[in-house]
């Protein structure tokens, strides 16, 4: 086992878990290769995902995977722990301590040797140095900030709930900054939440009683989406009563309120930063290797480092250029989906003394879900070129079947349709909001 290759993956987010789960099937299963997964956390949810976590929509203990258990079926291996260094020479990374809850370490400081590495650590939110942002916002980045999320989100129900029995003032105001994929689909999963609540005891507190704002510094919802797209999620939010602020860059993010750049303060006792995202910071100092500004490690378009021939970075934190655009790769789900299919190929044909698969990537169109209400978004046709736009049930089945795709590269078509069926029936027999 010590002879073999020895493969490492850090981050087990949608790209990182999908890549080992598909190295350890091939490699690992026939013994051609030592493969790891190293990850901060016990279990995987889809990151697109957690806005309905923080809602309660979604029960996330459903639908997370324990990386221990499904290393041992797909024939990898897992390592507890956060990156924090490199050493390259030396071909090996450092792994931070580990801590439990109370603080008190568990396991200390170590070391993991690689033959090939590859860094698929994701993002975290950007606020771009806003005052009080850090302070005064939630933040969406993990699912230990989602459960905090719902619980806090629980709890000011509840609390605006007996005010209004005690007849004193009540009115819950929320505000979302960043009207990009997550602060739209999570306005309207909260606005479910507000209609929802009071069938199940909180019937003092009437949706209109809580406000929803989603605020926007460029001059339109989901700038980077298409116009049309755009306009029909904004008409969806404000049929769902969700305030839509456009052109309103935020100055300061208060305790109980969102300053505006033109000094109009907005009332605000839940404020969610949904506004921008950017690499983990350790990224900048990993032995030489190459970032830009946003702290995204630079690599080909092999998606092999710029500075390294034995690292590879995908996903969020890489950097990887276009044929024939100046932009890189965006930061998408889908493009971690197709860049752990591509890598796979890249590090299979590696060991064998192959060539690198040059990453291209196919954007397939965009799909934002409004709850239970409705779904809208644009198919991107392979022959034309041209986008389709479709709305509704159609819409639903489609951004549906992305995350059941996931799913598929994770367990298989068999144990897939499984789980729709355990789905189904869980939806069946539980309440429609997690209510703990």
């Amino acid at each position: 086992m010590d002879n073999l290759h020895h493969i490492v993956v850090v981050g087990g987010g949608a790209g990182g878990l999908e890549l080992v789960t598909s190295l350890g099937n091939k490699l690992g299963k026939k013994k051609k290769a030592r493969v790891t997964l190293v990850d901060a956390g016990l279990t995987h949810v889809w990151k697109p995902l957690l806005h309905e976590v923080a809602s309660g929509s979604l029960d996330a203990s459903a639908n997370e995977i324990n990386y221990r258990a499904h290393a041992r079926k797909h024939h990898y291996e897992f390592q507890l722990g956060r990156m924090s260094g490199l050493d390259r020479e030396k071909k090996r990374l450092v792994i931070a301590p580990f801590h439990d809850e109370d603080g008190d370490e568990v396991v200390p400081e170590r070391h993991i040797s690689y033959d090939t590495l590859v860094i698929a650590v994701g993002s975290t939110a950007n606020d771009f140095g806003t005052p009080g942002a850090q302070e005064n916002c939630l933040f969406l980045d993990s699912l230990q900030q989602a459960r905090r999320f719902h619980n806090l989100m629980l709890n000011a129900f509840l609390r605006r709930n007996h005010e209004a029995l005690q007849g004193s003032e009540h009115s819950l105001n929320i505000s979302i900054i960043g009207a990009g994929a997550t602060g739209v689909e999570l306005a309207a999963e909260l606005r479910l939440a507000s209609r929802e609540l009071p069938v199940y005891g909180m019937n003092h507190l009437q949706p209109s009683d809580v406000s929803i704002s989603v605020i926007e510094a460029a001059d339109r919802i989901l700038p980077a989406l298409p116009g049309r797209l755009s306009a029909a999620a904004t008409r969806e939010l404000e049929h769902q009563r969700v305030k839509v602020l456009t052109g309103q860059p935020v100055s300061e993010v208060r305790a109980n309120s969102v300053v505006m750049k033109d000094g109009t303060e907005l009332p605000s006792e839940m404020t969610i930063w949904a506004a921008g995202i950017k690499a983990p910071a350790f990224l900048a100092d990993l032995d030489g290797l190459e970032v830009n500004n946003g702290n995204q490690l630079v690599v080909e378009q092999t998606l092999q480092s710029s500075q390294d021939a034995d690292i590879y970075a995908f996903g969020d934190c890489a950097a990887c250029p276009q044929p024939d655009s100046d932009r890189p790769v965006p930061p998408r789900a889908q493009a971690a989906h197709q860049q752990a299919d591509a890598l796979f190929k890249t590090l299979c044909n590696r060991l064998d003394g192959g060539e690198a698969v040059p990453f291209v990537y196919n954007d397939h169109g965009s799909l934002i879900n409004f709850s239970r209400y409705t779904t809208v978004g644009n198919l991107m046709g392979n022959l034309s070129g041209r986008s389709m736009y479709i709305e509704g049930k159609v819409a639903r089945l489609f951004y549906v079947s992305l995350y059941r795709m996931h799913q598929v590269a994770l367990h298989g078509f068999v144990r897939t349709g499984i789980i729709w069926l355990m789905d189904k029936i869980s939806r069946a027999m539980q309440p429609r909001l997690k209510l703990h």
